[in-house]
């Protein structure tokens, strides 16, 4: 089954120009033209990736980004026109997982929109359950969690939180996170592991102490680190 992408673009020359670059490459268009329809619409058709604008009416990309983050870790590429780093650094933290500046190339959103989605279906080849504690990762189905109740996390946290478990003990260089777990092809600062990191540590609060942390490791980079029970 072909993929469903869910344009939310407020601009109609924008959103058709997206339209047919995606079509091209065989994906299904959805298409909201304020926020408060692209917040409607993915919980009625529940795409696979949305492009989500940042400046929409009704409901700005925030607060879309917001509201799926609620229930979804479905991935999300923030459209927007600010070039401003505190802009883009927002977006990440709020947990998208990729931005891209207006103006743009067609082909460029269309390799973006291919190298988020094959991250995030990448699953690692592992056992599928480890026990950390109060803490449950099933690394095959990607299912994190604590005391029972599922954590929500975007797909690029949950490779990178995946990646790390899979190698407890080990530290990683944010170079080498990146290179692992974003891929290659990231272009983007590695400001964006660090708030990854904070991400996957506000989602695991409800984790025991005494049994494991994500441990910084200044000037070096990230464990996850397991300890002796």
């Amino acid at each position: 089954m072909n993929k469903t992408i869910l344009v939310a673009e407020d601009e109609e020359t924008i959103s058709r120009v997206l339209t047919v670059y995606l079509k091209h490459e065989g994906y299904g268009v959805q298409h909201a033209f304020d926020g408060l329809e692209a917040a409607a619409k993915f919980k009625e058709h529940t795409p696979d990736l949305v492009l989500l604008d940042v400046m929409l009416p009704e409901l700005d990309g925030w607060g879309v980004l917001e509201e799926i983050r609620k229930s979804s870790a479905c991935p999300v590429i923030m459209l927007t026109a600010l070039g401003d780093i505190d802009y883009k650094l927002k977006g990440l933290n709020q947990g998208a997982d990729d931005y891209i500046s207006k103006p743009f190339v067609g082909e460029e959103v269309i390799a973006r929109i291919n190298a988020v989605l094959r991250r995030s279906s990448k699953v690692l080849e592992s056992d599928d359950r480890r026990q950390f504690g109060n803490l449950s990762i099933h690394t095959e189905s990607r299912l994190v969690k604590v005391d029972g109740e599922s954590v929500f996390l975007t797909p690029k946290d949950m490779s990178l939180l995946l990646f790390l478990a899979e190698r407890p003990n080990r530290t990683f260089t944010r170079d080498e996170l990146l290179d692992q777990v974003w891929g290659m092809d990231y272009e983007g600062s590695d400001r964006a592991v660090d708030l990854a990191v904070k991400r996957i540590r506000q989602a695991l609060s409800g984790w025991s102490q005494g049994y494991g942390e994500i441990r910084t490791f200044r000037g070096l980079g990230y464990q996850f680190s397991v300890y002796e029970k």
